[in-house]
């Protein structure tokens, strides 16, 4: 059966015991609000949830905080690819002077997603209220035709 599943960047991944990792979740819990500083992941940044819907699969990703222009959906092949980008106003000179305090994030933000059940032709996107609303409609399964040929 055909899911809709995160592209795997990291194609020679072994699912093998690694002891640093008990020591890496104590570290994210501890440092969890320091995680620009110590490294974060895109799925933390934008969550996605997808459900079945009859013929179409829904896919709703949190963008609090982007603008509709900030946000671009690729389709390369067989693969979907949501990114948004936030710029900082600290970055601007002029305005970096006003800041006491700046703890939001910025930069370019991307998750891939595969969609080779999906007829990428008809997906649809919206975005409201800081949610991006994707439908995505499986393909039609290929019915077998048949027909006759004539001998010449």
């Amino acid at each position: 059966m055909f899911e809709i599943l995160p592209m795997n960047h990291n194609k020679n991944h072994y699912n093998a015991y690694n002891p640093f990792n008990a020591e890496d979740d104590f570290d994210r819990s501890l440092f969890g609000a320091l995680s620009p500083f110590f490294g974060s992941s895109a799925t933390e940044l934008f969550s996605t949830d997808i459900r079945k819907d009859g013929d179409n699969f829904i896919m709703e990703t949190d963008l609090p905080g982007f603008g509709k222009d900030d946000i671009s959906i690729d389709i390369d092949g067989d693969y979907l690819t949501v990114k948004a980008v936030r710029h900082s106003l600290h970055e601007d000179k002029e305005q970096k002077k006003n800041f006491v305090r700046c703890e939001r994030s910025y930069g370019a933000y991307q998750r891939s997603f595969d969609i080779s059940g999906i007829d990428s032709e008809k997906i649809t996107a919206k975005f409201d209220n800081g949610v991006l609303t994707l439908t995505l409609p499986s393909k039609k399964p290929l019915e077998p035709s048949t027909r006759k040929l004539t001998i010449e």
